[in-house]
Protein backbone atom coordinates (compact mmCIF):
# COMPACT_ATOMS: atom_id res chain seq x y z
CA UNK A 1 0.00 0.00 0.00
CA UNK A 2 2.73 2.28 0.85
CA UNK A 3 4.62 1.68 -2.52
CA UNK A 4 1.22 2.25 -4.51
CA UNK A 5 0.62 5.31 -2.26
CA UNK A 6 4.40 6.57 -3.20
CA UNK A 7 3.78 5.81 -7.17
CA UNK A 8 0.34 7.59 -6.80
CA UNK A 9 1.76 10.69 -5.53
CA UNK A 10 4.60 10.96 -8.04
CA UNK A 11 2.56 10.09 -10.88
CA UNK A 12 -0.06 13.11 -9.46
CA UNK A 13 2.66 15.95 -8.90
CA UNK A 14 4.11 15.18 -12.19
CA UNK A 15 0.50 17.02 -13.18
CA UNK A 16 0.16 20.38 -14.22
CA UNK A 17 0.12 21.16 -10.39
CA UNK A 18 3.83 20.67 -9.48
CA UNK A 19 4.55 23.69 -11.86
CA UNK A 20 3.76 25.94 -8.79
CA UNK A 21 6.23 27.34 -6.97
CA UNK A 22 5.47 26.81 -2.98
CA UNK A 23 7.91 27.50 -0.42
CA UNK A 24 8.66 25.36 2.20
CA UNK A 25 7.85 26.50 5.64
CA UNK A 26 9.51 25.26 8.25
CA UNK A 27 5.96 25.75 10.57
CA UNK A 28 3.35 24.32 8.86
CA UNK A 29 -0.40 23.71 9.98
CA UNK A 30 -3.22 21.53 8.34
CA UNK A 31 -6.30 22.28 10.12
CA UNK A 32 -9.44 20.42 10.27
CA UNK A 33 -8.37 17.22 8.40
CA UNK A 34 -10.04 13.86 9.00
CA UNK A 35 -7.45 10.89 10.03
CA UNK A 36 -9.33 7.78 8.84
CA UNK A 37 -9.92 5.08 11.05
CA UNK A 38 -8.96 1.83 8.92
CA UNK A 39 -9.52 -0.89 12.21
CA UNK A 40 -13.48 -1.24 11.12
CA UNK A 41 -14.45 0.73 14.38
CA UNK A 42 -15.85 3.98 12.46
CA UNK A 43 -13.83 6.37 14.68
CA UNK A 44 -12.37 9.13 12.59
CA UNK A 45 -11.06 11.43 14.35
CA UNK A 46 -11.34 15.67 13.19
CA UNK A 47 -7.36 16.64 14.10
CA UNK A 48 -4.59 19.43 13.05
CA UNK A 49 -1.68 18.75 11.87
CA UNK A 50 1.56 20.74 13.06
CA UNK A 51 4.89 20.62 11.02
CA UNK A 52 8.02 22.26 12.51
CA UNK A 53 11.45 21.88 11.06
CA UNK A 54 9.73 18.80 8.60
CA UNK A 55 8.70 16.60 10.92
CA UNK A 56 5.65 15.82 12.21
CA UNK A 57 5.61 17.52 15.77
CA UNK A 58 1.66 17.56 16.95
CA UNK A 59 -1.44 15.58 16.04
CA UNK A 60 -3.87 17.21 18.03
CA UNK A 61 -7.79 17.07 18.47
CA UNK A 62 -7.24 20.41 20.26
CA UNK A 63 -6.61 23.89 19.30
CA UNK A 64 -2.95 24.68 18.22
CA UNK A 65 -1.74 27.85 19.20
CA UNK A 66 -0.81 30.03 16.00
CA UNK A 67 1.44 32.72 15.09
CA UNK A 68 2.01 34.66 11.92
CA UNK A 69 5.36 32.72 10.83
CA UNK A 70 3.21 29.62 10.43
CA UNK A 71 1.67 28.56 6.94
CA UNK A 72 -1.76 27.50 7.83
CA UNK A 73 -4.17 25.25 5.57
CA UNK A 74 -7.78 24.66 6.48
CA UNK A 75 -8.46 21.31 5.08
CA UNK A 76 -12.33 21.50 5.21
CA UNK A 77 -12.82 18.02 6.82
CA UNK A 78 -11.35 16.28 3.86
CA UNK A 79 -10.10 12.46 4.54
CA UNK A 80 -6.38 12.46 5.01
CA UNK A 81 -4.41 9.29 3.00
CA UNK A 82 -0.98 8.60 4.25
CA UNK A 83 1.96 8.02 6.68
CA UNK A 84 1.96 9.97 9.97
CA UNK A 85 4.79 9.80 12.38
CA UNK A 86 5.82 11.77 14.98
CA UNK A 87 9.16 13.18 14.67
CA UNK A 88 9.45 12.23 10.61
CA UNK A 89 8.82 13.56 7.18
CA UNK A 90 5.54 13.16 6.16
CA UNK A 91 4.10 12.05 2.94
CA UNK A 92 0.33 12.59 2.38
CA UNK A 93 -2.66 13.22 0.22
CA UNK A 94 -5.80 15.12 1.48
CA UNK A 95 -9.48 14.26 -0.61
CA UNK A 96 -12.73 15.81 -0.39
CA UNK A 97 -14.63 12.32 -0.22
CA UNK A 98 -14.11 10.03 1.15
CA UNK A 99 -12.09 6.99 0.01
CA UNK A 100 -13.40 4.33 1.28
CA UNK A 101 -16.89 4.84 -0.16
CA UNK A 102 -15.96 6.21 -3.58
CA UNK A 103 -12.85 4.37 -4.13
CA UNK A 104 -12.32 5.86 -7.84
CA UNK A 105 -11.12 9.24 -6.04
CA UNK A 106 -7.71 7.42 -5.68
CA UNK A 107 -7.30 6.93 -9.19
CA UNK A 108 -8.05 10.89 -10.58
CA UNK A 109 -5.93 12.36 -8.03
CA UNK A 110 -5.90 15.57 -9.78
CA UNK A 111 -9.49 16.10 -9.28
CA UNK A 112 -10.14 14.74 -6.21
CA UNK A 113 -6.79 15.37 -4.21
CA UNK A 114 -6.92 18.83 -2.69
CA UNK A 115 -4.16 18.73 -0.83
CA UNK A 116 -0.23 16.81 -1.47
CA UNK A 117 2.56 16.97 0.76
CA UNK A 118 5.69 15.17 0.14
CA UNK A 119 8.38 15.03 2.94
CA UNK A 120 6.93 17.54 5.06
CA UNK A 121 6.60 20.80 2.04
CA UNK A 122 3.58 21.36 0.17
CA UNK A 123 3.67 20.82 -3.72
CA UNK A 124 0.18 20.94 -4.23
CA UNK A 125 -2.83 22.79 -2.72
CA UNK A 126 -6.20 23.89 -3.90
CA UNK A 127 -7.35 24.68 -0.63
CA UNK A 128 -7.13 29.01 0.33
CA UNK A 129 -4.43 29.72 2.77
CA UNK A 130 -5.10 31.28 6.15
CA UNK A 131 -3.68 34.46 8.01
CA UNK A 132 -4.29 33.63 11.70
CA UNK A 133 -6.34 37.41 11.76
CA UNK A 134 -8.81 35.82 9.67
CA UNK A 135 -9.55 33.02 12.00
CA UNK A 136 -12.44 33.41 14.11
CA UNK A 137 -11.20 33.99 17.78
CA UNK A 138 -12.91 31.21 19.22
CA UNK A 139 -11.37 28.83 16.41
CA UNK A 140 -8.10 30.24 17.32
CA UNK A 141 -8.38 30.09 21.55
CA UNK A 142 -7.13 27.15 23.03
CA UNK A 143 -9.18 24.16 24.18
CA UNK A 144 -8.66 23.65 27.80
CA UNK A 145 -6.05 20.52 27.86
CA UNK A 146 -4.82 18.85 31.46
CA UNK A 147 -6.81 20.65 34.04
CA UNK A 148 -4.66 19.62 37.16
CA UNK A 149 -2.10 22.03 38.40
CA UNK A 150 0.23 18.71 38.97
CA UNK A 151 0.97 16.81 35.63
CA UNK A 152 -0.04 13.67 35.02
CA UNK A 153 1.86 10.52 37.14
CA UNK A 154 3.02 9.23 33.96
CA UNK A 155 2.90 10.71 30.20
CA UNK A 156 -0.40 10.13 28.66
CA UNK A 157 0.48 8.19 25.12
CA UNK A 158 0.51 10.15 21.99
CA UNK A 159 -2.70 7.80 20.55
CA UNK A 160 -4.80 8.27 23.33
CA UNK A 161 -7.62 9.20 21.70
CA UNK A 162 -7.56 6.03 20.13
CA UNK A 163 -10.53 4.02 21.30
CA UNK A 164 -9.17 0.52 19.66
CA UNK A 165 -6.20 0.48 21.94
CA UNK A 166 -6.63 -2.08 25.03
CA UNK A 167 -5.87 -0.07 27.96
CA UNK A 168 -8.97 2.98 26.78
CA UNK A 169 -12.91 2.56 27.40
CA UNK A 170 -15.73 4.71 26.83
CA UNK A 171 -18.46 5.34 28.17
CA UNK A 172 -21.73 8.08 27.68
CA UNK A 173 -20.48 9.31 30.72
CA UNK A 174 -17.13 7.91 31.66
CA UNK A 175 -13.73 7.69 29.77
CA UNK A 176 -10.35 6.26 30.45
CA UNK A 177 -6.66 5.23 30.19
CA UNK A 178 -4.77 2.56 32.74
CA UNK A 179 -1.27 2.95 32.47
CA UNK A 180 1.72 1.55 34.57
CA UNK A 181 5.59 1.88 35.17
CA UNK A 182 8.43 -0.16 36.88
CA UNK A 183 11.68 1.23 37.47
CA UNK A 184 14.82 -1.13 38.18
CA UNK A 185 17.61 -0.48 39.88
CA UNK A 186 20.76 -2.05 40.65
CA UNK A 187 23.48 0.15 42.99
CA UNK A 188 26.66 0.05 44.03
CA UNK A 189 28.16 1.84 46.91
CA UNK A 190 32.11 2.16 45.25
CA UNK A 191 33.68 3.59 48.53
CA UNK A 192 33.66 5.53 51.78
CA UNK A 193 36.54 6.54 53.86
CA UNK A 194 36.69 6.03 57.57
CA UNK A 195 34.49 8.74 58.67
CA UNK A 196 31.82 8.51 56.48
CA UNK A 197 31.59 4.47 58.12
CA UNK A 198 31.45 5.70 61.75
CA UNK A 199 28.68 8.43 60.72
CA UNK A 200 26.36 5.92 58.49
CA UNK A 201 27.24 2.79 59.24
CA UNK A 202 29.14 0.83 55.92
CA UNK A 203 27.09 1.14 52.85
CA UNK A 204 28.36 -2.26 51.17
CA UNK A 205 25.39 -3.46 52.98
CA UNK A 206 23.30 -1.71 50.58
CA UNK A 207 24.44 -2.85 47.55
CA UNK A 208 21.67 -4.70 45.54
CA UNK A 209 19.41 -4.44 42.74
CA UNK A 210 15.78 -3.96 43.21
CA UNK A 211 12.26 -2.47 41.68
CA UNK A 212 13.00 0.52 42.67
CA UNK A 213 9.07 1.34 42.06
CA UNK A 214 6.11 0.09 40.67
CA UNK A 215 2.89 2.16 39.58
CA UNK A 216 -0.46 1.43 38.15
CA UNK A 217 -3.93 3.44 37.87
CA UNK A 218 -6.45 5.36 35.86
CA UNK A 219 -6.79 8.62 34.23
CA UNK A 220 -9.68 9.76 32.43
CA UNK A 221 -13.22 11.93 32.26
CA UNK A 222 -16.53 12.25 33.60
CA UNK A 223 -18.46 13.57 30.57
CA UNK A 224 -20.11 16.31 31.95
CA UNK A 225 -20.84 19.13 29.70
CA UNK A 226 -17.67 20.51 30.84
CA UNK A 227 -15.77 17.30 31.91
CA UNK A 228 -14.25 17.04 34.69
CA UNK A 229 -10.66 14.95 34.94
CA UNK A 230 -10.59 12.05 37.26
CA UNK A 231 -6.81 10.44 38.64
CA UNK A 232 -6.23 7.45 40.26
CA UNK A 233 -2.88 6.16 41.04
CA UNK A 234 -1.03 3.65 43.07
CA UNK A 235 2.53 2.71 43.89
CA UNK A 236 4.65 1.12 46.55
CA UNK A 237 5.93 3.54 48.87
CA UNK A 238 9.49 3.78 47.73
CA UNK A 239 8.30 5.33 44.57
CA UNK A 240 7.22 8.43 47.13
CA UNK A 241 9.61 9.72 48.93
CA UNK A 242 9.44 13.01 51.22
CA UNK A 243 9.92 14.00 54.82
CA UNK A 244 6.58 12.34 56.30
CA UNK A 245 6.74 9.13 54.53
CA UNK A 246 6.80 6.00 56.65
CA UNK A 247 8.71 3.99 54.37
CA UNK A 248 7.69 0.94 54.38
CA UNK A 249 6.61 -1.13 50.81
CA UNK A 250 3.31 -1.71 51.41
CA UNK A 251 1.06 -0.83 48.10
CA UNK A 252 -1.02 2.72 48.54
CA UNK A 253 -3.15 4.51 46.65
CA UNK A 254 -0.79 7.92 45.73
CA UNK A 255 -3.24 9.47 43.65
CA UNK A 256 -6.88 10.10 43.90
CA UNK A 257 -7.90 13.00 42.61
CA UNK A 258 -11.37 15.22 40.49
CA UNK A 259 -9.86 17.96 38.47
CA UNK A 260 -13.22 20.06 38.03
CA UNK A 261 -13.34 23.28 35.69
CA UNK A 262 -14.42 26.47 36.67
CA UNK A 263 -14.84 30.14 35.19
CA UNK A 264 -12.07 32.04 34.29
CA UNK A 265 -9.94 29.07 32.76
CA UNK A 266 -9.20 27.93 36.92
CA UNK A 267 -9.05 24.46 37.87
CA UNK A 268 -10.33 23.01 41.40
CA UNK A 269 -8.33 19.63 42.49
CA UNK A 270 -9.59 17.72 45.41
CA UNK A 271 -8.25 15.30 46.68
CA UNK A 272 -4.89 13.36 47.57
CA UNK A 273 -2.40 15.06 45.51
CA UNK A 274 1.37 16.91 44.89
CA UNK A 275 1.17 20.56 47.20
CA UNK A 276 1.62 23.64 45.17
CA UNK A 277 5.40 23.85 45.37
CA UNK A 278 8.65 23.41 44.14
CA UNK A 279 8.96 22.93 40.12
CA UNK A 280 11.03 19.98 40.91
CA UNK A 281 8.24 18.67 43.45
CA UNK A 282 5.39 19.27 41.37
CA UNK A 283 7.59 17.60 38.10
CA UNK A 284 7.36 13.50 37.50
CA UNK A 285 10.40 12.31 38.79
CA UNK A 286 10.58 9.79 36.11
CA UNK A 287 11.65 12.64 33.96
CA UNK A 288 13.70 14.79 35.91
CA UNK A 289 17.43 14.62 34.56
CA UNK A 290 18.63 12.74 37.83
CA UNK A 291 16.64 9.05 39.11
CA UNK A 292 15.98 10.81 42.41
CA UNK A 293 14.84 14.29 43.41
CA UNK A 294 17.36 16.41 45.82
CA UNK A 295 18.02 16.24 49.19
CA UNK A 296 16.53 19.30 49.91
CA UNK A 297 12.77 18.70 47.86
CA UNK A 298 12.33 15.23 49.80
CA UNK A 299 13.77 16.72 52.93
CA UNK A 300 11.42 19.33 53.10
CA UNK A 301 8.69 19.07 51.51
CA UNK A 302 6.07 15.86 51.25
CA UNK A 303 5.29 13.62 48.35
CA UNK A 304 1.75 14.17 48.99
CA UNK A 305 -0.95 15.44 50.57
CA UNK A 306 -4.87 15.56 50.75
CA UNK A 307 -6.89 18.80 50.48
CA UNK A 308 -7.92 21.32 47.48
CA UNK A 309 -5.62 23.41 45.33
CA UNK A 310 -7.47 26.66 43.32
CA UNK A 311 -5.04 27.45 40.00
CA UNK A 312 -5.47 29.37 37.08
CA UNK A 313 -3.81 31.67 34.56
CA UNK A 314 -2.82 35.40 34.21
CA UNK A 315 -1.32 37.52 31.56
CA UNK A 316 -1.78 35.42 28.43
CA UNK A 317 -0.66 32.20 30.07
CA UNK A 318 2.68 34.07 31.07
CA UNK A 319 1.88 34.13 34.81
CA UNK A 320 0.37 30.86 37.06
CA UNK A 321 -1.05 30.89 39.79
CA UNK A 322 -1.60 28.41 42.61
CA UNK A 323 -3.32 28.15 46.67
CA UNK A 324 -4.11 24.73 48.42
CA UNK A 325 -5.44 23.95 51.85
CA UNK A 326 -3.70 20.58 53.10
CA UNK A 327 -4.63 17.73 55.84
CA UNK A 328 -2.85 13.91 56.10
CA UNK A 329 -5.37 12.98 58.92
CA UNK A 330 -7.64 10.97 56.48
CA UNK A 331 -5.25 9.42 54.73
CA UNK A 332 -3.33 8.21 58.01
CA UNK A 333 -6.46 7.10 59.65
CA UNK A 334 -6.06 9.88 62.43
CA UNK A 335 -7.96 12.36 63.15
CA UNK A 336 -8.26 15.54 61.20
CA UNK A 337 -8.27 17.76 63.70
CA UNK A 338 -5.19 16.25 65.34
CA UNK A 339 -3.45 16.34 62.30
CA UNK A 340 -1.47 19.29 61.12
CA UNK A 341 -3.01 21.95 58.69
CA UNK A 342 -0.86 23.35 55.75
CA UNK A 343 -1.72 26.40 53.81
CA UNK A 344 0.74 26.49 50.44
CA UNK A 345 0.79 28.80 47.63
CA UNK A 346 2.48 29.48 44.53
CA UNK A 347 3.79 32.18 41.65
CA UNK A 348 5.26 31.92 38.81
CA UNK A 349 5.97 33.58 35.37
CA UNK A 350 7.83 33.72 32.53
CA UNK A 351 10.33 36.52 32.99
CA UNK A 352 11.96 36.17 29.12
CA UNK A 353 10.82 34.45 26.01
CA UNK A 354 13.04 35.10 22.43
CA UNK A 355 10.52 35.68 19.44
CA UNK A 356 11.21 32.10 17.95
CA UNK A 357 10.19 30.21 21.55
CA UNK A 358 13.15 28.90 21.65
CA UNK A 359 14.96 30.29 25.15
CA UNK A 360 12.29 30.71 27.57
CA UNK A 361 13.39 32.19 31.81
CA UNK A 362 10.90 31.00 34.20
CA UNK A 363 10.81 32.08 37.96
CA UNK A 364 8.23 31.43 41.10
CA UNK A 365 8.52 31.29 44.61
CA UNK A 366 6.45 29.03 46.93
CA UNK A 367 5.40 29.79 50.29
CA UNK A 368 4.21 26.72 53.08
CA UNK A 369 2.92 27.92 56.43
CA UNK A 370 2.19 24.83 58.80
CA UNK A 371 0.93 24.44 62.30
CA UNK A 372 2.96 21.96 63.31
CA UNK A 373 0.39 19.71 65.14
CA UNK A 374 2.28 16.34 64.82
CA UNK A 375 5.61 18.47 65.58
CA UNK A 376 8.30 18.31 62.72
CA UNK A 377 11.25 15.95 61.63
CA UNK A 378 13.08 16.58 58.48
CA UNK A 379 15.48 13.62 57.22
CA UNK A 380 16.59 12.58 53.80
CA UNK A 381 18.90 9.88 52.42
CA UNK A 382 21.98 10.89 50.02
CA UNK A 383 19.96 10.79 46.48
CA UNK A 384 20.44 7.19 46.54
CA UNK A 385 17.47 5.14 47.02
CA UNK A 386 19.17 2.28 48.68
CA UNK A 387 20.72 3.82 51.52
CA UNK A 388 20.57 4.99 55.02
CA UNK A 389 19.63 8.48 56.37
CA UNK A 390 22.70 11.05 55.96
CA UNK A 391 20.82 13.57 57.94
CA UNK A 392 18.19 13.88 60.65
CA UNK A 393 16.67 16.61 62.76
CA UNK A 394 14.87 14.05 64.91
CA UNK A 395 11.71 14.80 66.28
CA UNK A 396 10.77 17.95 68.31
CA UNK A 397 7.73 20.04 68.96
CA UNK A 398 6.67 23.40 67.73
CA UNK A 399 4.18 25.87 67.40
CA UNK A 400 3.86 26.32 63.61
CA UNK A 401 6.92 26.22 60.67
CA UNK A 402 6.88 28.44 57.43
CA UNK A 403 9.10 27.22 54.45
CA UNK A 404 10.03 29.66 51.63
CA UNK A 405 11.14 28.47 48.44
CA UNK A 406 12.35 29.91 45.34
CA UNK A 407 13.32 29.14 41.63
CA UNK A 408 14.92 29.80 38.76
CA UNK A 409 14.60 28.17 35.18
CA UNK A 410 16.22 28.80 31.85
CA UNK A 411 15.79 26.37 28.65
CA UNK A 412 17.27 27.34 25.45
CA UNK A 413 16.81 24.96 23.01
CA UNK A 414 18.63 21.08 24.39
CA UNK A 415 19.78 23.06 27.22
CA UNK A 416 18.38 23.25 30.45
CA UNK A 417 19.38 25.07 33.81
CA UNK A 418 17.55 25.00 36.83
CA UNK A 419 18.23 26.45 40.65
CA UNK A 420 15.58 25.65 43.21
CA UNK A 421 16.54 27.35 47.33
CA UNK A 422 14.46 26.68 50.35
CA UNK A 423 14.44 27.38 53.67
CA UNK A 424 12.02 26.51 56.56
CA UNK A 425 12.28 28.42 59.71
CA UNK A 426 10.77 26.86 62.89
CA UNK A 427 8.95 28.16 65.58
CA UNK A 428 10.15 26.57 68.69
CA UNK A 429 10.69 28.99 71.73
CA UNK A 430 12.79 25.87 73.92
CA UNK A 431 14.78 25.17 70.36
CA UNK A 432 16.07 28.91 69.90
CA UNK A 433 13.65 28.98 66.78
CA UNK A 434 16.06 27.24 64.26
CA UNK A 435 16.16 27.48 60.43
CA UNK A 436 17.29 25.01 57.79
CA UNK A 437 17.87 25.66 54.28
CA UNK A 438 19.06 24.04 50.82
CA UNK A 439 19.56 24.43 47.33
CA UNK A 440 20.70 22.59 44.26
CA UNK A 441 22.07 23.87 40.41
CA UNK A 442 20.97 21.31 37.88
CA UNK A 443 22.05 21.25 34.38
CA UNK A 444 20.84 19.22 31.56
CA UNK A 445 21.96 18.91 27.27
CA UNK A 446 20.02 17.16 25.54
CA UNK A 447 22.50 15.66 23.05
CA UNK A 448 20.03 14.98 20.52
CA UNK A 449 18.94 17.77 20.13
CA UNK A 450 15.46 18.01 21.54
CA UNK A 451 14.02 21.01 24.04
CA UNK A 452 11.70 19.73 26.43
CA UNK A 453 8.61 21.67 26.33
CA UNK A 454 7.62 24.72 28.89
CA UNK A 455 4.12 23.83 30.70
CA UNK A 456 2.22 26.71 31.04
CA UNK A 457 -0.32 25.66 32.99
CA UNK A 458 0.91 24.71 35.87
CA UNK A 459 5.19 26.64 35.45
CA UNK A 460 6.68 23.57 34.74
CA UNK A 461 8.91 21.83 31.94
CA UNK A 462 8.09 18.33 30.42
CA UNK A 463 10.07 15.03 29.84
CA UNK A 464 12.40 15.07 26.73
CA UNK A 465 10.46 14.70 23.64
CA UNK A 466 12.08 11.70 21.38
CA UNK A 467 12.06 12.85 17.70
CA UNK A 468 13.05 9.58 16.34
CA UNK A 469 12.97 6.59 18.53
CA UNK A 470 14.71 3.48 18.14
CA UNK A 471 11.54 1.74 16.56
CA UNK A 472 11.56 4.14 13.91
CA UNK A 473 15.09 3.20 13.16
CA UNK A 474 16.43 6.27 15.07
CA UNK A 475 18.63 6.42 18.25
CA UNK A 476 16.34 7.96 20.34
CA UNK A 477 16.98 10.97 22.50
CA UNK A 478 20.29 11.43 25.08
CA UNK A 479 20.54 13.62 27.40
CA UNK A 480 23.45 14.24 30.05
CA UNK A 481 23.35 16.53 33.07
CA UNK A 482 25.11 17.63 36.32
CA UNK A 483 23.73 18.78 39.71
CA UNK A 484 25.18 19.73 42.92
CA UNK A 485 22.41 19.76 46.39
CA UNK A 486 23.18 20.79 49.46
CA UNK A 487 20.87 20.56 52.83
CA UNK A 488 21.94 21.75 55.84
CA UNK A 489 19.41 20.75 59.24
CA UNK A 490 22.54 22.13 61.81
CA UNK A 491 21.28 25.00 63.76
CA UNK A 492 20.85 26.17 67.16
CA UNK A 493 20.81 23.24 69.61
CA UNK A 494 20.19 20.58 66.74
CA UNK A 495 23.06 19.01 64.77
CA UNK A 496 20.72 17.03 62.12
CA UNK A 497 24.32 17.44 59.62
CA UNK A 498 24.94 18.79 56.43
CA UNK A 499 25.35 17.31 53.27
CA UNK A 500 26.64 18.28 49.66
CA UNK A 501 26.21 16.34 46.54
CA UNK A 502 27.68 16.09 43.08
CA UNK A 503 25.79 14.00 40.87
CA UNK A 504 26.23 13.03 37.23
CA UNK A 505 24.09 11.12 34.91
CA UNK A 506 23.37 9.74 31.31
CA UNK A 507 19.90 9.27 30.13
CA UNK A 508 18.77 7.33 27.29
CA UNK A 509 15.03 7.51 26.10
CA UNK A 510 14.64 4.57 23.40
CA UNK A 511 11.21 5.47 22.83
CA UNK A 512 8.47 7.75 25.03
CA UNK A 513 8.07 4.45 26.94
CA UNK A 514 11.47 3.17 27.73
CA UNK A 515 14.22 4.92 29.59
CA UNK A 516 17.82 3.39 30.29
CA UNK A 517 20.03 5.55 32.85
CA UNK A 518 22.97 5.65 35.50
CA UNK A 519 23.74 8.44 37.96
CA UNK A 520 27.16 8.79 39.58
CA UNK A 521 27.27 10.70 43.49
CA UNK A 522 30.41 12.03 45.45
CA UNK A 523 28.71 12.78 48.47
CA UNK A 524 30.06 14.95 51.57
CA UNK A 525 28.54 14.47 55.07
CA UNK A 526 29.42 17.11 57.93
CA UNK A 527 27.85 16.09 61.22
CA UNK A 528 28.82 16.00 65.03
CA UNK A 529 32.33 17.71 64.03
CA UNK A 530 33.04 14.75 61.78
CA UNK A 531 33.67 14.93 57.86
CA UNK A 532 33.08 12.28 55.61
CA UNK A 533 32.92 11.45 51.87
CA UNK A 534 31.85 8.80 50.15
CA UNK A 535 30.81 7.45 46.41
CA UNK A 536 28.09 5.76 44.63
CA UNK A 537 26.86 4.72 41.10
CA UNK A 538 22.90 3.22 40.07
CA UNK A 539 21.82 1.88 36.93
CA UNK A 540 17.97 2.36 36.24
CA UNK A 541 15.41 0.49 33.72
CA UNK A 542 12.27 2.32 33.38
CA UNK A 543 9.57 0.81 31.62
CA UNK A 544 5.76 2.52 31.24
CA UNK A 545 3.16 0.74 29.83
CA UNK A 546 0.35 2.06 27.72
Amino acid sequence: MKSFFFIVLVMYTSGSWASADYAPSKQLVIRNVTLIDTGGAKKDVLASLLIINYKLAIVTTDTLPLNDQMQIIDAKNGFLIGQLTLGEHVTFMVFDEDPRKKSYVMLDTKTYAQLSVFNSVVIANKYAEQKVADIPEQERKVKRGWLAYSPPPLSLATNYLDTRKWNRWESKYIDGLFLAAVLMDRQHWINQDLNSEFQVGELNDYNQGEIRAYRLGAIGTLNFEKPWVYTLFGANNAFSKGFDDDRDEDFTWLDYRLDIPLPANTTLSIGKQKEPISMERIMSMVYLPMQERTSVSDGFLPSRNVGFTYSGMLLQQNMTWAAGLFNNGVDNGESVSDSANQLIGRVTGVAYESKDKNSLWHLGAGYRLSDAKKGFQYFTEPEFNSSPRFVDTGLHAAAKIETLQLESSYRSGPLWLHGEYMVSQVDADVLNNPAFGGYHLTASWVLSGESRRYNRRNGTFGPVPIAQSVYNGGWGAWETAIRWSDIDLTDEGIDGGEMDILSLALNWWLSPIFNVNVNARHIWLDQGGVNGESNGINARLLLILE
